[in-house]
């Protein structure tokens, strides 16, 4: 590939829309253009390096067994309502109509096409294992698109489904996975965490998310430095808070006192009332698809919705607004509580459900349900009528691990692939069943992976970069190699060895671009590190009257080397660097 011969639209200057430095360098270094919010242009350097992001994918994938297919963006609502998703993903959800005002939707995800096609194909337990894969574009209804390609409205996934007849065989699909997403990162030249996650929208038994730590990351992990724990923010849990709760002696019956005008916790920790918030209930009313329902947490801590989705077992939910709950509970936030001699009417019949570190508190202070009155001394085992215990709390940084009772620590991440063990969720709802050996039907048992390939491509830049701009990896990066003549006239000794050693990589099959731009040497310079070709080759008049080439490793020191040895140290260096990033057979 000429320079001259392709479009690379560097930018000195920042657009303003770039938030963060992947978005930046992606638009700086001429791999991309915005079309609109959520939409993007793949440029030829951009597209480049995202086909060799999917290269190593289709290799893994095939490596681990499963087959590649293509099922279509565009699908049929039916399945969807089959599913339920249909009512359960709407907010993402792209809907289109034909001109028979048929109504159509842009695929998000594929799981309902997939076990429609096994549904449709298999009978018997002779046909499992099977797993399909696809790398296809999705698109999704983002409310707020940004950072580039981390959150688009469209973007390019790998999508995975496996289907087994035994509980042990889709484990042994979901290791496969599992494993060949280790090997994938580790190609791409990423450092990416695999955690424990919650299963969200998609459902599921169990699944592991693939983290590149960054601190511009949208997700947060919650690890142990010893790394035998790390879980999603999500997902993780902990010993519990580090303040103990401030009682859980009987005491004396709950006492109402005034407090006009105190509506937050931090209020009631104030003088004239010093209530620490650790000593506090909170209590948070929730719209649970149409039923009211009282959450409590303590004060000091945070309830987490996706750990409440998984304790409700939907997403359907939303807080009460207050006309909401002034209607039913006769308060409004800030003077609200559980005690159960508060709670009358249509309140005596809503549900409680209080999270694990509040179990066993006494002396606690909450709010009476009369506006402008707290209630003090309340036991939650005597006062409150509790329906259900759960994990409600986001856990937070210092709180010991669960595992190994050491100090926890949360680190921002990108979230790069996660694969989810779905269990008989959606084989169950679209019928995709199978007979085993003695003629008895049963549903598949189902796992699904997916690798956000485009965020895979920012994630990289995000990981991979310095102040001068992007340091691909030699395995992704969308040549490998430039050749900086510093002169380009024909008959010139720079741009004569620089052909030659073009030619030379060329032919083993080395991804190389000759920049035979008539430009100064500072511009060709400052492009090939903005785009981060991992090794430049320098030629100039005075290196080349002495018969020597420059090697310059992206961040790296310059070497000379005899021209004549060039082509052989550039080959060797490639192969030391892919190996660098391969995985062990």
């Amino acid at each position: 590939m000429r320079w001259t011969q392709t479009f690379i639209p560097t930018l000195k200057e920042t657009p303003a829309e770039a938030e963060i430095v992947s978005h930046q360098l992606l638009l700086r270094a001429g791999l991309v253009r915005k079309l609109t919010g959520g939409l993007y242009t793949f440029l030829p350097m951009g597209l480049r390096a995202l086909r060799k992001v999917e290269r190593i994918i289709r290799e893994e994938m095939d490596r681990a067994g499963a087959i590649e297919v293509l099922m279509p963006a565009l699908q049929p609502p039916d399945i969807w309502q089959q599913s339920g998703r249909y009512v359960s993903a709407r907010d993402v959800l792209y809907k289109v109509r034909d001109r028979a005002n048929k109504e159509w939707l842009l695929g998000p995800t594929h799981e309902e096409v997939i076990t429609t096609l096994v549904a449709n194909e298999f009978s018997s337990y002779r046909q499992l294992p099977r797993n399909f894969y696809q790398i296809q574009t999705k698109f999704r209804d983002e409310i707020r698109p940004r950072f580039g390609l981390m959150r688009a409205k469209e973007f390019i996934m790998k999508d995975a489904y496996s289907f087994d007849s035994t509980d042990e065989a889709a484990q042994a699909s979901y290791q496969a996975m599992y494993d060949a997403y280790t090997r994938i990162f580790r190609r791409c030249g990423l450092r990416a965490l695999p955690v424990e996650a919650d299963t969200g929208v998609i459902g599921g038994k169990f699944s592991h998310e693939f983290m590149v730590p960054a601190d511009t990351g949208e997700n947060e992990v919650v690890y142990c430095e010893s790394g035998q724990y790390a879980a999603n923010i999500e997902k993780a849990a902990s010993q519990g808070p580090l303040v103990p709760l401030p009682c859980t002696d009987t005491g004396p019956a709950p006492e109402p006192f005034p407090t006009p005008g105190v509506l937050t916790i931090d209020a009631l920790s104030q003088p004239p009332y010093g209530v620490r918030p650790e000593g506090q209930i909170k209590t948070l009313v929730y719209l649970v698809e149409s039923r009211l329902v009282l959450l409590l947490l303590r004060g000091d801590d945070t309830l987490n919705e996706a750990k409440l989705t998984g304790f409700l077992g939907t997403n359907q939910f939303r807080a009460a607004e207050a006309d909401e709950i002034a209607a039913v509970l006769g308060a409004r936030p800030g003077s609200l509580g559980a005690v159960h001699t508060t709670l009358r009417g249509p309140a005596a019949e809503l549900p409680v459900y209080a999270d694990l570190a509040l179990r066993g508190g006494a002396g606690m202070t909450t709010g009476a349900n009369r506006d402008g009155f707290h209630l003090r001394h309340v036991n939650l085992q005597r006062d409150i009528q509790v329906a259900r215990w759960a994990d409600l709390r986001t856990v937070a940084p210092g709180e010991l691990c669960t595992v190994t009772a050491r100090p926890l620590k949360v680190q921002r991440a990108i979230e790069v692939g996660h694969v989810f063990k779905l269990g008989t969720k959606y084989s169950e709802k679209l019928n995709a069943l199978f007979l085993d050996e003695s003629g008895r039907q049963h549903p598949c048992i189902m796992g699904c992976y997916g690798i956000g390939v485009t965020r895979t491509v920012q994630a990289i830049i995000e990981q991979c970069h310095d102040k001068d701009g992007i340091l691909w990896p030699v395995s992704v990066a969308p040549c490998e190699v430039c050749i900086t003549p510093l002169s380009v006239q024909p008959d010139n000794p720079c741009m004569q060895t620089a052909e030659r050693l073009y030619a030379g990589l060329t032919a083993r099959g080395v991804d190389v671009i000759l920049d035979d731009r008539d430009d100064r040497p500072g511009v060709k310079f400052k492009d090939a590190d903005l785009i981060g070709f991992p090794l430049r080759v320098g030629l100039g008049e005075k290196s080349m009257a002495r018969g020597e080439v420059e090697l310059k490793p992206r961040g790296g020191s310059m070497t000379a080397v005899k021209a004549e040895e060039a082509l052989d140290r550039i080959l060797a260096w490639r192969q030391a660097a892919l190996e660098a990033n391969s995985p062990a057979s």
